[in-house]
């Protein structure tokens, strides 16, 4: 399979207003990205996304899926966060995402987002149990560090929310640390962030290239290597640009489902590459109609199970010819330039997209076929595969109705 994804461990929405700056919402299950008016003056106040994936899942997917060593000309790693209700929405919209910096280790927490929090007896804010804009977890000494630079300061590696703002009294100190890359040479800011950009009549579903980021999960990992060239994963940080947490126009609410989701669409970290292999001494139909048939399909599937799909490909109307064989029992084959695609059968949402570079069809000396990890998708449901052949003819799309649904 050439496309893999893994779910988060946890994740959370830190608030900076007022109101909400000591809230947290690790089991909310929504994730957002807003500004908030202030309740006494113009004054909007910028949310942040925080998200991290296990490192045993990600070194999973190195060591028994790619099995090779990550980088940009060999996979591509998506991060990626399914768009709820929005509301009140600028034209435009630029988010950015970053690697939290180390030793930033946050709690999830319990908790989940209430517009009016309630309140102890004395009349301050009852104590959150996970992370917070001001705290990392439910001591009130593990609060976000402010200032900027580490290492000597030579090339300041992270910087904080209040570091960079004019007035801090107007905006309230934390709101996470992470890696910026400001500096030059070795810490170019490319390889430390990433952006998603949106227009008007776009679709908000998040999806950040995250590959070179996870490439210095996997230095760290691998060969111990230190900042600039590996990142200890302590996760990763969802903003708002700076410049747009503090315009004071407001931008609105770009909401996301959470992990904690009762829905198909919880955030996932994708990883694609090109597993194909095409060899073979058979007749390649390049035109005509053709019909697929998948013979191994076994209609359920254990989660933990690695699966290969053949299939049996011929001209749905065979020439006439005069053998003393069946034309059904040759071997013919798809052109290299076929792919294919899993969706979800009830309601139809792609799951692995038609992927020109990571969904092609392999074939050897026994026909077409594909793999997929049963892993990388969500048990207990049903899902179908779909083929697209472009051939002589153009692009053409094959949907035989084949079913199968992953198991526990």
């Amino acid at each position: 399979m050439a496309y893999y994804s893994i779910f988060p461990e946890k994740d959370t929405t830190l608030y900076s207003h007022p109101d909400r700056q000591d809230m947290n919402t690790g089991r909310d299950e929504i994730l957002e990205l807003v500004e908030e008016k202030s309740t006494t003056g113009d004054i909007y106040y910028p949310s942040r996304i925080l998200i991290k994936f296990k490192n045993t899942e990600i070194r999973d997917v190195i060591e028994n899926k790619i099995q090779k060593e990550i980088n940009t000309s060999n996979c591509e790693i998506g991060l990626e966060l399914f768009a709820t209700e929005h509301q009140s929405l600028a034209k435009d919209h630029i988010v950015e995402v970053f690697a939290l910096s180390e030793s930033m280790a946050w709690e999830e927490g319990t908790q989940r987002y209430d517009a009016n929090p309630p309140s102890t007896t004395t009349g301050s804010l009852q104590a959150a149990n996970g992370a917070t804009w001001v705290y990392r977890n439910e001591s009130t000494a593990s609060a976000w560090p402010t200032g900027s630079g580490v290492g000597g300061g030579v090339y300041p590696a992270w910087v904080d929310g209040s570091s960079v703002v004019p007035n801090s009294s107007q905006f309230p100190a934390g709101g996470g640390v992470w890696y910026t890359g400001f500096g030059g040479g070795s810490f170019a800011t490319a390889d430390f962030k990433t952006t998603n950009d949106f227009f008007a009549e776009d679709n908000l579903d998040l999806n950040l290239n995250v590959t070179t980021l996870i490439q210095k999960f996997s230095a760290s990992y691998y060969q111990g290597a230190a900042l600039p060239t590996g990142i200890p994963n302590n996760g990763f940080i969802i903003k708002k640009p700076t410049d747009t947490e503090l315009d004071n126009f407001g931008s609105g609410y770009l909401q996301y489902f959470s992990t904690n989701t009762h829905t198909i669409y919880p955030p996932k970290l994708t990883f694609k590459w090109d597993d194909s292999s095409y060899s073979h001494s058979g007749t390649t139909l390049t035109s005509g109609d053709i019909f697929l048939s998948l013979y191994n399909n076994k209609a359920e599937f254990q989660r933990k199970s690695k699966q290969r799909f053949r299939l049996t490909t011929r001209k749905r109307y065979p020439d006439r010819t005069f053998t003393t064989t069946s034309n059904y029992l040759d071997t013919q084959y798809l052109p290299e330039t076929s792919y294919y695609s899993v969706r979800d059968a009830e309601t139809n949402e792609v799951i692995i997209p038609f992927d020109t570079e990571y969904t092609k069809l392999s074939a050897n000396s026994e026909g077409m076929y594909f793999d997929l990890f049963m892993e990388g998708f969500q048990p207990e449901r049903y899902y179908k595969l779909m083929f697209r052949v472009d051939n002589n003819d153009g692009i053409n799309i094959h949907d035989e109705d084949y079913i199968f649904k992953v198991i526990r």
